[in-house]
């Protein structure tokens, strides 16, 4: 790339020198007063803005890139000089030469489908122009030196130049083959010497971004591309971080390696870096959607469980029955509120489910209806994850060592559900206990030694060891660890048992002749919630609700806790401290569901059963029956009232809620 002169009377150079000026003469003053002059510092300009000042300005950046925008960063220094003239700040004020101009096309006409691909989409027509692409880092490189520039003199007309790296054969600087001074037609020179001390580095990074896997169809294989950030932008970003880039699309000739053909392969040079990790969990919701919501349980306010209920039926609702599993994934997808204790350490709000269950039990069902639940979710198999494809792998690309995400940490911020749960072999489940836990992933690998996030929920399914024994552990059935086990707030044991009544029950609804109801997002909430409607509540309550205990749920949720440690034998892997968060968080989950800011005793002692239906032998016998066979029933507050009573009974709480029996009677 061989930059040319800029003229004082070039009339584009002017415009841009007064556009920043006028708009960006803060940004410009503190550059100027920052006491480093050989940092790289950045001006964000919005394009939007641009066009609407200097419409030719923004054209010529649009279409030639890479010619206007290292003039753009001359306007910038220009404009340093035009503001330290007219109001002088003192010895420490310095001309900033390394400042860069970062343009984002957010908002503005570039958001289109032309200029906005996806990456899958890319193709020759986008060269040469200003690009913008969507995707998820999946592969960070090493942070390197290069040369930007370097000085030669023509021995014959004594002219000094610069001469600039061409991206194409890698970034090298290559003395010229003719004189490129402004006497070269005269001259025609073809011998140089470098100026001493005339080089210029800069900061220099490759990283690989993947378009998201969500917004492709069935059998399509995600896209990824190179891209190259220099000077500021380094080390911005990490594997797993979501982000909106945009900048020049460009080829680079492949690495020259023993029997691989090299190609040309597209390279998107960033202009603009934009991070987008705080807008995984978010939908855009609108305020009628809100009001409808809040009529909803105005509407159920004197039977809120039968409301609860007829959200829980949108979950899965091609699978019949299963309350209590629709139940626990609601639950799960919602999670508690993360907090920080007394000694500084995390508590995790995100919840883990595991779903045992014969061969037929709608596991994977429901493991596919809650990825199509969260915004940010990963699909895996236990079998097809190895401890790399789950966590993250070192790859060796170029001769250098990178690291390249997995599942987890691709889910950072979402949901991962792990189908086959049980088809992994034991050293790869040992990776997934601190992900789980700590939510991190700590790596040593080729002399890699650092931690990723993985603020995920999981969700797993497999099947049991054979025959299902109930009288063994849960352990031994499924042939996990009990540090394993004891990770999962809920692991539902789904049994096919031979039921007559129950296979009459879903026979008649599978063979049910009547079409599906088409739900549409406009129509009345009461009775049927469509996919993108509980998808937007889900999303609501948990960005708008932060409940906090009461002491009547404090109470309930710490008799239970000691009950259950008095009694536990056959749950010893599971009945640990990390069972009395599992209940906090459920209960915090289940206030959120039930549209509340304060847990109350209905919340904590839905999480209660929710935690029983987990328990192979339970502390408080024959309140909950088998998973598989829960149904919805015709008055569940009258049901939860007698539930309430009993659970009451077994902690010897009825004394202390006098209002019990009023409410059962």
């Amino acid at each position: 790339m061989y930059l040319p002169e800029v003229t004082a009377d070039d009339e584009i150079y002017r415009d841009m020198v007064t556009f920043l000026t006028t708009n960006h003469s803060d940004q410009l003053r503190s550059l100027i007063l920052s006491p480093d002059s050989r940092l790289h510092f950045p001006i964000f300009i919005d394009f939007a803005e641009l066009m609407n000042d200097h419409l030719q300005v923004a054209q010529l950046i649009f279409s030639k890139p890479t010619d206007y925008l290292p003039k753009f960063d001359f306007a910038a220094i220009s404009a340093q000089r035009l503001i330290l003239k007219d109001s002088p700040g003192g010895s420490s004020s310095t001309i900033k030469e390394n400042v860069h101009v970062r343009i984002s096309i957010l908002g503005s006409p570039l958001e289109s489908p032309e200029t906005y691909p996806r990456i899958g989409k890319v193709r020759v027509k986008h060269s040469n122009i200003l690009l913008t692409l969507k995707g998820t880092v999946i592969r960070s490189g090493a942070i390197k030196t290069i040369e930007g520039e370097r000085r030669y003199e023509c021995r014959k007309c004594k002219s000094v130049f610069p001469v600039y790296p061409e991206l194409e054969t890698g970034n090298i600087i290559k003395p010229p083959l003719a004189c490129l001074s402004d006497k070269s037609q005269e001259c025609e020179g073809n011998k140089f010497v470098p100026v001493e001390n005339s080089t210029k580095f800069h900061d220099y990074q490759e990283i690989k971004i993947q378009e998201s896997a969500q917004l492709l169809g069935v059998g399509s294989i995600p896209r990824s591309i190179r891209v190259i950030l220099q000077n500021d932008l380094v080390d911005i970003v990490k594997a797993g971080d979501d982000v909106i880039i945009t900048g020049v699309l460009t080829a680079k000739w492949s690495s020259d390696l023993k029997d691989v053909r090299c190609d040309l392969e597209p390279v998107l040079v960033a202009n603009h870096v934009r991070l987008t990790n705080k807008l995984k969990s978010e939908l855009d919701i609108p305020d009628e959607t809100i009001i409808k919501f809040k009529k909803f349980w105005e509407k159920f306010s004197s039977t809120p469980l039968k409301g609860r209920n007829a959200v829980l039926k949108a979950i899965c609702p091609q699978v019949f029955g299963l309350f209590t599993v629709k139940l626990a994934v609601a639950l799960t997808l919602i999670g508690g509120v993360q907090h920080v204790d007394a000694s500084g350490t995390k508590v995790r709000g995100e919840s883990h489910l595991l779903l045992v269950g014969d061969p037929g039990t709608g596991k994977s069902q429901f493991l596919k209806f809650a990825a199509k639940l969260s915004n940010r979710a990963v699909m895996t198999t236990g079998l097809g994850s190895t401890s790399a494809g789950l966590t993250v792998t070192a790859v060796k690309d170029s001769g250098e060592w990178m690291l390249e995400a997995g599942a987890l940490v691709l889910a950072d911020g979402g949901l991962c559900c792990i189908d086959e749960f049980d088809s992994m072999r034991q050293h790869d489940r040992a990776t997934i206990h601190e992900a789980m836990e700590q939510q991190t992933i700590s790596i040593a690998k080729a002399g890699l030694v650092t931690t990723v996030s993985t603020r995920t929920i999981v969700f797993g399914a497999t099947n049991p060891k054979g025959q299902y024994d109930p009288s063994q552990p849960l352990s031994v059935n499924t042939t996990l660890s009990g540090p394993l086990l004891s990770r999962f707030d809920i692991v539902l044991v789904l049994l096919d048992t031979k039921n007559p009544e129950w296979d009459k029950v879903v026979s008649s609804h599978i063979l049910a002749e009547e079409e599906p109801v088409r739900v549409k997002d406009d129509e009345d909430l009461t009775n049927c919630w469509s996919l993108s409607m509980i998808r937007r509540y889900i999303s609501f309550v948990k960005g708008y609700f932060k409940p906090t205990l009461t002491k009547e749920a404090e109470r309930v949720i710490s008799s239970y806790y000691q009950l259950q440690r008095r009694s536990g034998t056959e749950n010893a892997a599971r009945i640990t401290v990390r069972m009395l968060e599992s209940l906090i968080r459920l209960a915090q989950a289940h206030a959120r569901l039930m549209f509340r800011n304060e847990v109350t005793q209905l919340d904590a002692i839905t999480a209660i059963l929710c935690i029983e239906s987990s328990m192979t032998t339970s502390a408080i016998v024959d309140s909950v029956g088998n998973a598989l066979h829960s149904n919805f029933t015709e008055n569940p507050d009258t049901e939860y009232a007698k539930q309430e009573k009993f659970i009451l009974e077994k902690l010897n709480l009825v004394d202390e809620f006098p209002g019990v029996r009023r409410l059962s009677g």
